[in-house]
């Protein structure tokens, strides 16, 4: 029985994490880039949002094919359901998040780019739908931020409080 996650789980949750920290600097800072330069910055969030999609949806066929490695010592069992409810969380965010995310610049209807390619586009823009969209894809990212947050703490506190080997399984490094 493996004690860690494959090197692709590994490689795939952090990339996608280090793709999320870009996709939410992005936003969060665009509004220091100059003017001739924002096109660059949505396009950056876009290409990053697209991808973290793409990553998701591989990481949940690699998880089909490759379990979580167990839990040692082993959690009570709300623990292992809180976990269940917690990654069922992210998993969810991350694959509406930038679907969202397309769907509000496609019904813009206007040009846009992603990974430095031209974008298809509804004919006819759409500005209610794209307000609402966009308002769900605010409204998501926000939620995201204690999600992960909370993601993050869990695994430091199953590290150094509960002692045990969650926070290892999902590290990058040295097969033991």
């Amino acid at each position: 029985m493996r004690s860690r996650y494959t090197t692709l789980q590994i490689s795939i949750h952090w990339l996608v994490a280090l793709l999320v920290i870009v996709a939410y600097a992005t936003m969060e800072l665009r509004g220091y880039a100059p003017r001739n330069l924002r096109w660059l910055v949505n396009m950056v969030h876009v290409s990053c949002g697209i991808s973290v999609m793409v990553l998701m949806v591989a990481r949940l066929l690699v998880r089909l094919k490759y379990p979580a490695p167990p839990i040692v010592p082993k959690p009570r069992g709300m623990m292992i359901g809180l976990s269940h409810l917690g990654h069922l969380a992210v998993y969810l965010i991350f694959i509406v998040l930038p679907v969202l995310g397309f769907l509000s610049m496609y019904y813009r209807g206007g040009n846009w780019m992603a990974f430095g390619l031209p974008m298809p586009s509804a004919a006819v823009g759409d500005e209610d739908l794209v307000e609402t969209l966009s308002d769900y894809h605010v409204l998501i990212a926000n939620i995201s931020y204690f999600v992960v947050g909370i993601h993050a703490a869990a695994a430091l506190l199953h590290h150094y409080l509960w002692k045990d080997n969650t926070l290892l399984r999902m590290m990058p490094g040295k097969r033991t």
